[in-house]
């Protein structure tokens, strides 16, 4: 597993560069809000720690993570979003249905930020249990939501030139 290589709330600084005018929406899966929230909470404070604005950054919840995508979509097609962070849980459980959600999410992610030009963010755990979760949401592997953040943060510092 890779994630036991690595802690998702180490980074390095490369591409870090200055966010204070730039905007972001975090859209938040209610769904396993026990993990969720403390995913936003991750997010939420790695931004502020690299210099973004409170009044910078935009807060939308959806029910579940197949609701993510639209929720993306409705936030990057806003010209004042400069970056949408995606925060999900999707536990594997006893029917495939983990498996057409999980595919769904990442497949309307990536479609989102490619139509928006613009980073969509996949800050979305897809463990098998609950406590696998709760490791990667501020637990003994990290905040994903941190990573997320960091993500957008340096996605943001790309220089395509």
């Amino acid at each position: 597993m890779a994630t036991q290589l690595k802690n998702l709330s180490d980074y390095s600084q490369k591409n870090i560069g200055d966010i204070s005018g730039k905007r972001f929406a975090i859209v938040v899966a209610e769904w396993n809000e026990q993990v969720t929230g403390k995913l936003l909470e991750g997010a939420y404070q790695t931004l502020l720690k690299h210099g973004a604005k409170e009044e910078n950054i935009v807060v939308k919840t959806v029910p579940g993570s197949y609701e993510l995508s639209l929720g993306a979509q409705w936030m990057a097609q806003r010209p004042d979003i400069d970056a949408v962070i995606c925060l999900g849980c999707i536990i594997q459980g006893e029917t495939r249905h983990f498996d057409f959600i999980a595919q769904a999410v990442a497949i309307g992610l990536t479609e989102v930020g490619l139509k928006w030009n613009k980073p969509v963010v996949f800050g979305v755990l897809t463990p098998d249990t609950l406590q696998q979760a709760l490791d990667r949401a501020g637990g003994k592997h990290g905040n994903k939501g941190d990573e997320a953040a960091i993500t957008a943060i340096k996605m943001l510092g790309f220089d395509a030139v």
